[in-house]
């Protein structure tokens, strides 16, 4: 549908002119990105033959009953439907909006649906089987499309895999292809399957079968083998907090604040290491808050609970109940308040109660009275990781928790990302004994030493060394999945005792940390994500004014949105500016500005290069020079991008990529001989024969040549010129 600008009536989108005002109508512009997602094609297995037989309306039932599970898991799990086809359901996950654990989600929700499929054929009678294909990559994704009207919104070779998957799966059974498998190896029990051919693939496709998910959620760290350097004084933070809380048997509040990957976890492994080394009894609770699935509001208190009274998630609720009533026998022998504090606790555990809902107040006056109890014989250490993704309840109760316990020695420690500034600006600000520990990227010298760490050699070479620093920007994670990466692709090659990486070898961004990062960039509103993609056309660092004239928008409200986006550690100000009356920024990380620029469509992007080029050229004035090859690189890119999307070429974009190589290699002459000579080489390739810059360029060329020792080939630009 056409949305009237002047009246908003809306009109079909074949229709030229508004039926109620008559404006002419136009189409607005799609707003398209490339994602890596993960597609999930489901179909029930020779359910076409046995329609043929049986009744329409019977068909019917059958499929709303299917359709309706099916929704249900996929959307538990924060699935969107892609589209019905009969019998089959396409359902993504990183479209519209990605999440760092899309894979993962994906085969919960498959897993799921079986369970979901054989509930049914029990409860309506049914026989029915389905099969499953999952699988992850690239696709286009229509941002603004509405699946739920019929409108496809994913395109690319990913989908059409997911089917061809399914098509081999066997009835009742899960297939996956390699991508989906290496995202979520360590989180389910999974049956290597042959390889097979698929249609369409040159080579054999390689497929796993999952069988179960892992437990996730443990009641304790375990050790790791990955050296802890760079954090010294944070941990020392932990253990002074720790320390106080002993000494003078309160509640002491610690958060841990740091983007993805930077070791907030690790932080707090080291600490529960250094606990459990100590000679007093202390007791370690700890959950998570989950970013999806139904009731999970208090999940992280929840899973304290369990762990205390010992209940695991295949207890019946009577079971469940009589854990819970062991535990709170053993805590407390008051009964009144046993009774009370069981009926405010076992919704938390999934045991059977009679109890109907109560104010929000005493609920969690009960909580924190069993917390108390818990604290009281020794103490006590709660835990609760990715604070960020709790919703506004759980942090009120964190917050009453830590104003409102007294008289225990009770440690809070919470971690989240910097979004949770945006719930908290205050980061426990007004609460008594709070501490904030936010966590920086590791330095370049304890980077170095992890990684040395990491590949067993503590010498490096240069390359290695050079490459793994610039590409992890000091985060931890970034640092361990990359090396993971190059010895799992056999990137690196030994020579003699020597690591060092293969020929020719570019480090793409692991799959694991593309994804933490697109799902960051995610939770950005359209404005902001915009203006990062148009910071990553630009370069590693940039300028607020040419982002504000991309994008359209004025100067200042730009700068404030350039400022929040610091705040979230995506990029940083500089403190000096090479550009007159413009902020400066960098990106945090390569990573993210890497990330960006690839998800803005071909066409799209090819415009962005053509407008910074635009405004570095007005902004240089006569300067023109020194930047000429900075606007060779974005007017080539621009050129090169539009060819690959198939648009026409444009006479004015290849005069101002010809003209800039140009400037930019007779510029080079006094520098870099050899690097004038590529310049003029791509200023060749471009320029018409008839183009007033090709003779330029082939006397530069000449002189490039001959300066080099070749006078054959100099004479031969030569005589070209001539």
């Amino acid at each position: 549908m056409l949305t009237c600008p002047s009246c908003s009536h809306e009109n079909p989108d074949e229709q030229k002119f508004c039926g109620d005002c008559g404006i002419k109508l136009e189409a607005a512009p799609v707003r398209e990105e490339r994602k890596n997602i993960t597609a999930l094609f489901c179909d029930l297995v020779g359910f076409t033959a046995r329609s043929e037989r049986a009744d329409p309306e019977d068909v019917q039932a059958v499929l709303r009953s299917y359709h309706g599970a099916a929704r249900r898991e996929i959307e538990r799990f924060s699935g969107t439907i892609e589209k019905f086809i009969g019998d089959a359901v396409v359902a993504v996950w990183g479209a519209p909006v990605t999440h760092e654990d899309d894979p993962e989600r994906a085969v919960r929700a498959a897993l799921r649906i079986l369970e979901a499929i054989d509930e049914l054929n029990d409860s309506e009678d049914l026989a029915i089987a389905v099969r499953i294909g999952i699988n992850s990559g690239e696709a286009v994704v229509a941002l603004e499309a509405s699946p739920e009207r019929g409108e496809g919104f994913v395109t690319g070779d990913v989908v059409n895999t997911a089917s061809r998957l399914q098509g081999v799966a066997q009835e009742g059974a899960i297939v996956v292809g390699e991508a989906t498998y290496r995202a979520t190896t360590g989180l389910f029990e999974y049956e290597t399957l042959d390889p097979v051919r698929l249609k369409g693939k040159a080579e054999p496709v390689s497929l796993w079968r999952p069988t179960a998910a892992r437990a996730r959620y443990a009641t304790e760290f375990e050790r790791t083998r990955t050296p802890f350097v760079g954090r010294e004084e944070d941990i020392a933070a932990l253990q002074l907090s720790f320390t106080r809380c002993l000494k003078e048997s309160s509640v002491q509040l610690v958060t841990i604040v740091g983007e993805p990957g930077v070791g907030k976890s690790r932080l707090l492994g080291e600490f529960f290491g250094w606990v459990d080394d100590r000679p007093e009894v202390v007791t370690w609770r700890q959950g998570r808050c989950l970013p999806y699935g139904d009731g999970i509001t208090f999940w992280a208190l929840g899973e304290i609970v369990k762990a205390q009274a010992g209940i695991l998630d295949s207890d019946s609720p009577e079971a469940a109940g009589g854990k819970l009533d062991q535990v709170l026998q053993a805590l407390l022998e008051d009964r009144a308040e046993r009774i009370w504090l069981r009926a405010q606790l076992a919704t938390l555990v999934g045991a059977k109660t009679d109890q109907v809902a109560t104010e929000r107040e005493e609920s969690f006056t009960a909580w924190r009275r069993f917390l108390e109890a818990l604290a009281s014989p020794g103490p006590l250490i709660m835990v609760v990781e990715d604070l960020h993704w709790a919703d506004e309840a759980m942090l009120a109760f964190v917050e009453h928790l830590a104003e409102w316990a007294r008289g225990v020695p009770l440690l809070l420690a919470c971690s989240g990302r910097p979004e949770l500034y945006d719930r908290r600006p205050g980061g426990g600000g007004g609460i008594r004994n709070a501490v904030t520990i936010e966590l920086s990227p590791l330095s370049g010298e304890d980077t170095a030493r992890l990684v040395a760490a990491l590949l067993e050699q503590p010498v490096l070479p240069a390359e290695v060394q050079e490459a793994l620093l610039e590409r992890s920007g000091g985060n931890p994670l970034y640092v361990e999945e990359f090396v993971k990466m190059l010895l799992d692709r056999g990137l690196l090659e030994r020579r003699g005792k020597v690591l060092s990486l293969a020929a020719d070898q570019d480090l793409p961004p692991p799959e694991t940390v593309q994804a933490l990062i697109a799902a960051r960039l995610d939770t950005l509103s359209p404005e902001r994500k915009t203006l990062l993609q148009d910071a990553a056309v630009i370069g590693r660092v940039f300028w607020s004014g040419a982002v504000a004239e991309m994008s359209g928008r004025d100067d200042g409200p730009v700068r404030e949105d350039l400022h929040e986006l610091a705040k979230k550690e995506l990029i940083r100000a500089s403190r000096t500016s090479s550009a007159e009356g413009q902020m400066e920024y960098a990106f945090w990380h390569a990573l993210v500005r890497e990330v960006c620029y690839s998800q803005i469509p071909r066409a799209v992007r090819a415009g962005k290069h053509r407008a910074a080029a635009a405004w570095i050229e007005r902004t240089t004035g006569e300067r023109i020079g020194d930047v000429a090859e900075l606007l060779a690189y974005h007017y080539g890119e621009a050129l090169e991008l539009s060819r690959a999307a198939g648009t026409p070429d444009d006479p004015e974009l290849i005069d101002a990529a010809v003209r800039s190589l140009v400037l930019a290699g007779d510029r080079a002459m006094f520098l870099d001989v050899g690097r004038a000579e590529v310049l003029l080489q791509r200023a060749l390739q471009i320029a018409p024969a008839d183009h007033p810059e090709r003779v330029p360029a082939l006397l530069r060329s000449s002189d490039a040549a001959r300066e080099r020792g070749r006078s054959a080939e100099a004479l031969h630009f030569a005589e070209e010129a001539a």
